[in-house]
């Protein structure tokens, strides 16, 4: 008799694999496989970043073919989960994952291992319970153990003698062997494990763990020094008065551009940390433990920063955009000392000038991208570079007024083909008066991490100028000039070109295409709006909230979003938004050895993403955890797009004939100083931010998107406040369509931050990425909001 082993869920039209014993055969060993792929069908074993598993090696199922279904009805943010792109097949073939764990083996059966809904999420991290069983069992006072998710903490009950059970060991034990996510909370101490009758754990006789101890933030101060490093540079980056050794940077409101400052400030102080380590690790006593200095130094790609530069994504996609680019800027206003002079300032700017390359840069646009130079220090002298406007005795009135000229002036002063890419303007108020410095670079030179890297060295060389000393600036990691030329090796590998499956999958659908005319909508005919959302709300949303759904901040404020454009359009909504999202780029994982916490450059990365919009009745935190798993399954955290879309050849024309998104989205992290309130300068530190987008933008620049979100959390005396700046076509909307459309996206947040802890129930069955998205700068669309002071 023949015997068929069929596997197949019903989402895959039920049997799309079997393995078949034939009369006479010897049946397997040990478990039945479920054999190879029926016709018309391709099964792929995958790792989390949607690799193929080698044959033995445990992966999640994934199903293709012509039995696979379209979706779930009604139920876009599931579909988008659970039906993905196929990064394997032809345009628009999506794959079903199955949340099946599998294998190949050596003879090309696949083998069947269960389910991963046995595992748990713990802070955005997927858990196995039973490798945690397993290295508590490796010590020998331990008999039996066993690992349940308790609410949010992981609790470990284990059969050991009473006189040999310590927690702290436990505890010391599993962090020297597993990252901190998967140490339990707690442990328990039985005689031994209750067991069901079958055999099996009885967990409704497991005893309930020890309430978790209700600490305040700080109340673990740190056990040495180098621990109290971790906590100062947690509590300089994230705004906050105490920082104890145990408190979560995300759950304190940290953002992956907030990463990058820690890991700036730690390698500055000595130590030895990575963005995947804060991501990782996420305490400082936990990242103290990983970054002492003195151990082995991780080796970082460096190189010659002067010379050619080879394209990025980013400056081929303005190369694209066209018009008036020249003037396309960033601009800054930072509190200045009284007691600065002429030669302090200049002597300050001049090192900036010499140890960051790309303020160095020359460029001019050609066949589609920017042909880019960077001079050797000293090429550009800071002295041509300054102006000082004579601003003694100005009231606010005025100071506003000269501001906003001197910078438009500045920005009309931009030539990068002519190796202009910063002016500088000091407003000096006179003896005793703290002044002012506006900076105004070309965007291909800074970014929103530039500003935070540029102000902070030029308060040190200030500093040093003022007593005396010569500067002496941090050194840079990765040259901006490497790192591009690494990307245009990543961008020719031809295996990449496999990927575009998944940014078609993401791409805006027919009826979502922008509606932009390049010789209509620019700079000229651009509207803005910006609110305000108030400080309670904002804490929420930046820790507590993301915290509990195990997703990132851009993932609750992208998703509210979606969100608010259903309810505003439901019939173009329905099945979800396409939104151009932006990030910061500075992805060191893709390239081995990056590190630019500290390089000044353009590194903005964008691409586009199919956001699951949920309706008034819908579960928001389905939505929003697939959204997480969305941004997880990007190809190298979004990067990739631009890699495919801009530099390289064979897939460039390819993506460029997909729709463009009518949305743009981009949050640009936690900003410090004053919020842009100049009025307030005299409670501003010396060289803080106090304005920004003072420069404005060329009027012939065109509009990247019809509709476009700029959102930042700048620190307040109540706390970060999120300040979102709405700019649009006007041409194509009306004011008080984009007021609608921006009060229901706060309406959103603020039902997100008073609503109660979601339910603890089952994991959804991808990894929502702790990582967001995250995020880089534009800080000029903030302009119409930070101008008016």
């Amino acid at each position: 008799m023949r015997v068929y082993n069929d596997y197949g869920p019903t989402e895959a039209t039920v049997s799309c694999a079997d393995f078949v014993l034939e009369p006479g055969d010897a049946p397997p060993p040990d478990i039945v496989p479920i054999g190879r792929p029926l016709a018309g069908h391709r099964l792929f074993v995958l790792d989390e970043r949607l690799r193929p598993a080698p044959a033995n090696v445990p992966g999640e199922l994934y199903v293709s073919g012509v039995g696979v279904a379209r979706g779930y009805l009604g139920r876009p943010g599931l579909t988008a989960e659970r039906f993905v792109a196929c990064p394997f097949g032809g345009p628009g073939e999506r794959m079903y994952r199955t949340g099946d764990l599998a294998r190949w083996r050596t003879d090309g059966n696949l083998e069947y291992l269960g389910r991963r809904d046995d595992q748990v999420k713990v802070r955005g991290f997927r858990v196995e319970p039973g490798e945690i069983e397993t290295a508590l069992l490796d010590r020998p006072e331990i008999s039996q153990a066993a690992v349940v998710l308790r609410g949010e903490r992981l609790i470990a009950y284990v059969a050991a003698p009473p006189e040999r059970f310590d927690p702290d060991a436990l505890r010391q034990a599993l962090a020297s062997r597993l990252p901190r996510y998967m140490v339990p909370a707690a442990f328990v101490r039985l005689d031994a494990l209750p067991l069901a009758p079958g055999g099996k754990l009885d967990h409704r006789a497991l005893p309930q763990p020890p309430a978790p101890a209700d600490a305040p933030h700080g109340s673990r101060p740190p056990r040495d020094a180098w621990e109290g490093v971790l906590c100062e540079a947690f509590r300089e980056v994230l705004g906050v008065a105490e920082v104890g050794a145990d408190d979560d940077f995300f759950t304190l409101g940290g953002d992956s551009i907030g990463s990058i400052q820690l890991v700036g400030r730690v390698r500055g102080a000595g130590g030895r940390m990575t963005v995947r380590d804060v991501f990782e690790q996420r305490t400082p006593a936990a990242l103290a433990a990983r970054s002492r200095p003195g151990g082995p130094a991780a080796e970082v790609l460096g190189g010659r920063g002067t010379g050619p530069v080879a394209p990025t994504p980013i400056s081929s996609w303005l190369a694209e955009l066209g018009g008036a680019v020249d003037g396309y800027n960033q601009s800054m206003l930072l509190r200045v000392p009284a007691e600065a002079d002429v030669a302090v300032v200049t002597g300050a700017l001049q090192a900036l000038l010499d140890h960051h390359d790309a303020l160095r840069m020359r460029a001019e646009p050609e066949d589609g991208h920017w042909r880019m130079e960077i001079a050797e220090a000293g090429a550009v002298d800071a002295a041509a570079v300054l102006e000082r406007v004579d601003a003694a005795g100005a009231g606010q009135e005025e100071l506003d007024r000269l501001v906003r000229t001197h910078c438009a002036a500045a920005r009309d002063r931009l030539a990068p083909r002519k190796g202009s890419v910063l002016r500088a303007v000091w407003f000096d108020r006179g003896p005793g008066e703290p002044g002012h410095l506006a900076l105004v670079a070309h965007h291909l030179v800074v970014d929103g991490v530039s500003w935070r890297i540029l102000t902070a060295d030029l308060g040190s060389a200030w500093q040093a100028l003022a007593e005396g000393r010569e500067p002496r600036l941090d050194p840079v990691g990765t040259p901006l000039r490497i790192w591009a030329g690494q990307l245009a090796e990543l961008a020719a590998d031809p295996r990449r070109a496999e990927r575009c499956a998944h940014w078609e999958e993401q791409s805006a659908r027919s009826w979502e295409t922008g509606r932009l005319d390049p010789a209509l909508d620019d700079r000229s005919t651009e509207e803005a709006h910006s609110l305000t959302l108030p400080a309670a709300a904002t804490r929420a949303v930046l820790g507590p909230v993301p915290a509990a759904l195990g997703v990132g901040v851009t993932e609750v404020l992208l998703g509210a979003f979606a969100a608010a454009v259903r309810r505003w359009r439901p019939a173009e909504a329905a099945d979800g938004v396409t939104v151009d999202l932006e990030g910061h780029g500075r992805e060191e994982d893709v390239v081995p050895g990056a590190d630019l916490s500290r390089t000044v450059g353009w590194f903005t990365a964008a691409h586009p993403v199919r956001v699951p919009a949920a309706g008034p009745d819908d579960d928001r935190t389905g939505a929003l955890r697939a959204l997480g798993a969305i941004l997880d399954r990007a190809p190298d955290a979004g990067l990739g797009y631009g890699l495919l879309r801009y530099l390289n050849p064979r897939t460039r024309q390819r993506l460029a004939s997909l729709p463009a998104p009518r949305f743009g989205f981009n949050y640009l992290g936690r900003f410090g100083g004053s919020g842009g309130d100049r009025n307030e300068a005299d409670r501003t530190p010396d060289w803080s931010p106090v304005g920004s987008g003072l420069a404005g933008q060329p009027a012939g620049l065109p509009l990247a998107h019809e509709i476009e979100v700029t959102a930042v959390a700048a620190e307040g005396p109540e706390g970060p406040r999120l300040i979102a700046t709405w700019s649009w076509a006007g041409r194509l909307h009306r004011e008080r369509e984009i007021r609608e459309l921006a009060g229901l996206w706060f309406r959103e947040l603020e039902e997100l931050a008073s609503a109660e802890p979601p339910p603890v129930g089952p994991p959804p069955l991808s990894d929502p990425a702790p990582l967001v998205d995250l995020s880089d700068a534009e800080l000029d669309q903030l302009e119409a909001e930070w101008k008016a002071g």
